[in-house]
């Protein structure tokens, strides 16, 4: 299991959002390709590498974009909070893989009227709980009556995340958890960790998790069932852009409009990206994958 590009991600910090258009990275920072005459905009995609369908995304948005003559520049944060107020400020054009309707919703309400939404491109997103496959519970519900199998702990991500957010304040408290676990927060990366130890060892383990997420696969996660709908139901992937962005970038956005992709399509590009080519070659997997699915959506532009 290839998850090189997840543990060496170096937090930046929600500090760092403040001069994010400082702090770009990627294949036109520091003078790359694309800074010349010829460019007709530079245009910020701000992501979450540790959200690696936001990652996969990015990377295909920056071939996109680059392949009609924009500049492209790179910006990673480690929390949404800071993305959606860099997006409403103007300093992040693009976020391209938003979840606005349900997890983000509280970002919405705050920052939305700055905020342009440039269409949804998948519409099967959810929040879950799960547990590999080996371990025999099946539903949220069991989990009160199990907490001594995993010690009275429930593994999450980032404490900014909205699937903290889901967890800790909807489903914890529906299932009346509270006194019995302990979510722990730390990074995407630190949950996989404990994820692959406990594998390993074929030792129980409930995490925090969601869909589309290359590491349901990859670790044979099931999610638990949830007769209660505490994590919430379906909800569809947007790219979001900054007030006016539409205005400014007219083919840019037509573009991102026209994206569409399916489970399929969206697990092989994310798998791709993620495990057969990895950190450093994310431009190179989504060449491949373009190669692969040609005729991917509407608006896609092929070298």
């Amino acid at each position: 299991m290839n998850k090189r590009h997840l543990t060496g991600i170096v937090a930046l910090g929600a500090a760092a959002s403040l001069a994010l258009a400082g702090c770009a990275s990627g294949n036109q920072a520091e003078g790359g390709s694309g800074e010349n005459g010829d460019s007709k905009g530079t245009i910020t995609l701000g992501y979450l590498p540790s959200w690696t369908d936001g990652l996969s995304t990015a990377y295909l948005l920056e071939n996109q974009l680059e392949q009609l003559g924009y500049t492209v520049e790179m910006q990673e944060l480690t929390e949404a909070g800071p993305l959606y107020a860099g997006l409403a400020q103007g300093d992040v054009d693009i976020y391209p893989s938003a979840w606005p309707e349900l997890t983000h919703a509280s970002y919405m309400e705050r920052y939305g009227d700055q905020i342009d939404d440039l269409g949804a491109y998948y519409d099967n997103a959810k929040l879950t709980i799960a547990v590999p496959e080996y371990v025999d519970i099946t539903s949220i519900e069991d989990l009160a009556d199990n907490a001594d199998r995993f010690d009275g702990k429930i593994y999450g991500i980032e404490p900014g995340a909205g699937l903290t957010a889901q967890t800790q304040d909807s489903m914890i408290p529906e299932y009346e958890l509270g006194d019995s676990y302990e979510l722990v927060t730390s990074s995407t990366a630190a949950m996989l960790t404990e994820l692959d130890s406990a594998i390993a060892a074929e030792r129980d383990i409930v995490v925090t998790s969601w869909r589309p997420f290359w590491a349901n696969e990859a670790y044979g996660l099931k999610d638990l069932e949830d007769p209660k709908g505490a994590m919430g139901e379906a909800e569809a992937l947007h790219f979001l852009g900054t007030g006016g962005f539409a205005e400014e970038y007219p083919e840019a956005a037509e573009l991102i409009a026209g994206i569409a992709l399916d489970d399929e399509q969206y697990a092989t590009l994310e798998d791709m990206v993620v495990n057969e080519y990895g950190e450093g070659e994310e431009a190179t997997a989504v060449d491949a994958w373009i190669e692969a699915n040609p005729e991917a959506f509407d608006t896609l532009v092929a070298e």
